[in-house]
């Protein structure tokens, strides 16, 4: 009998390390609706998907989604649909591979979006933000000391409980080595979500991402870059937005936009259509004419009081240096313009790239005050360029240089909004925070 017992928990042994052993890193909450929400999952080879989840306060009704196979073409990433949810109902979920239950030491779970408009007031929630996100790999960094550290840091972000993790760009980091190929794309990609650290955070936090210059390819890449649709689907396969672009086959950018609570959140991409920067001739631009356009009327069609614009590079800081906003005047006062001239309310940007931390504000006559949080870096590299930025708009206290992360606590009632800024350390403690109400962004 004792052998039987032996020999039973040895396959079952054998069961849980295959089953973990297929699963390369996630599982990634995506998007939330009220009747729908994404799982992203990788797998190590071709294997089956399946999520099985349940309302946490229904646990016996177990709802199943379809089976998927992970395949080698897209990195076996997967893309799960949950379409049996309810609104303001919250969820725990479990993975299966090859028919098989994968037991992970974190909490997997998730809450469908609310259903409050015209019955009480917004909930409260809270939003974590940053940028620049390095993972050391020894045989293709460059020599000396690794140029990320402080994993740590997601456990302090997991730790703060955030309703929405939101990645500013940088997100990865390709090498010389990565983005001339699609092999070398996706490992870094692989790469870089496969840490430890990071798994039990996007376990449980919805993820919503746009990309800078090292995630789309080459330090300062352009329009030009030769293999961005490469980089584009790299980035649509390791991310659960729910759109990307405003083409007809989502093939031109990653722009999209997102809802939770009373807030909008604007995703901007800083790459696809960016002229070079050392170009002389022809209209400078960031965004381009179409991404533009779009940004406007869906800024104008928002009925969100507040609007969040997320934008890899920093926007009102007044240094024309590297690649901020400032460099490119024209397009940068077209969008000012456009939001004063079409009475947008509630807009606040966040943006990443400059390896510190820090608030700029624009005041404006005869309008509200326009808000740049810059957050950044998570993990890579701190930077010194600040000391010789001549940032007429920063926030007194407001700069901080090292790792660090953000969190967007929305909270109050309706007369009441607030919005607070809070900047953590890697460990989680507080370095400074800004409360903006919603009265002052009107």
């Amino acid at each position: 009998m004792k052998k039987v017992f032996v020999a039973l928990l040895l396959f079952q042994f054998s069961i849980l390390f295959s089953q973990n052993n297929l699963l390369q890193s996630g599982p990634m909450v995506g998007y939330c609706e009220m009747k729908e929400a994404m799982i992203w999952v990788q797998t190590t080879k071709e294997a089956t998907v399946r999520i099985d989840y349940y309302e946490i306060n229904n646990p016996k009704e177990i709802y199943s989604s379809a089976t998927e196979k992970s395949q080698s073409g897209n990195g076996f990433t997967n893309h799960i649909i949950l379409n049996k949810l309810q609104p303001s109902k919250q969820y725990h979920y479990d993975v299966f591979l090859d028919g098989e239950k994968v037991l992970l030491p974190y909490e997997t779970s998730f809450s469908s979006k609310k259903l409050w408009l015209y019955r009480e007031d917004a909930p409260d929630f809270t939003v974590a933000f940053g940028s620049c996100n390095y993972i050391n790999e020894e045989a293709l960094d460059r020599p000396g000391k690794g140029y990320g550290s402080g994993y740590q840091i997601f456990e302090s972000i997991h730790s703060k409980k955030p309703n929405i993790m939101l990645w500013g760009g940088d997100n990865t980091y390709l090498r010389d080595a990565d983005w001339d190929s699609k092999t070398g794309i996706y490992h870094r990609y692989t790469h870089s979500r496969s840490i430890k650290e990071i798994q039990p955070l996007i376990a449980s936090a919805q993820n919503f991402a746009i990309w800078d210059d090292h995630d789309f390819g080459p330090n300062d890449g352009d329009r030009s870059f030769y293999y961005k649709y490469e980089t584009q689907n790299a980035f649509k396969n390791f991310w659960a937005n729910k759109t990307y672009g405003t083409d007809s086959n989502q093939k031109e950018g990653i722009y999209s936009t997102f809802n939770w609570g009373d807030a909008q959140f604007f995703l901007l991409d800083n790459r696809f259509f960016k002229s070079p920067n050392d170009r002389i001739t022809g209209e400078r631009t960031i965004l381009g004419n179409t991404q533009m356009e779009w940004l406007i009327d869906a800024l104008s069609s928002s009925k969100a009081p507040f609007k969040i614009i997320v934008i890899g590079g920093q926007v009102l800081n007044t240094s024309a240096r590297f690649e901020n906003y400032e460099t490119y005047p024209q397009e940068k006062q077209k969008l000012l313009s456009e939001i004063e001239a079409n009475k947008i309310r509630g807009v606040l940007f966040l943006s990443g790239d400059r390896h510190f931390s820090e608030l700029s504000k624009l005041n404006r006559q005869n309008t509200y005050p326009l808000y740049d949080w810059t957050v950044s870096p998570l993990t890579s590299g701190i930077g010194d360029s600040y000391k010789s930025d001549n940032n007429k708009n920063r926030v007194e206290g407001s700069l901080f240089a090292q790792n660090n992360f953000g969190i967007l606590s929305f909270s109050g009632s309706k007369a009441n909004r607030q919005l607070k800024l809070t900047l953590f350390d890697i460990q989680g403690n507080e370095l400074w925070n800004k409360v903006i109400t919603k009265k002052e962004l009107e």
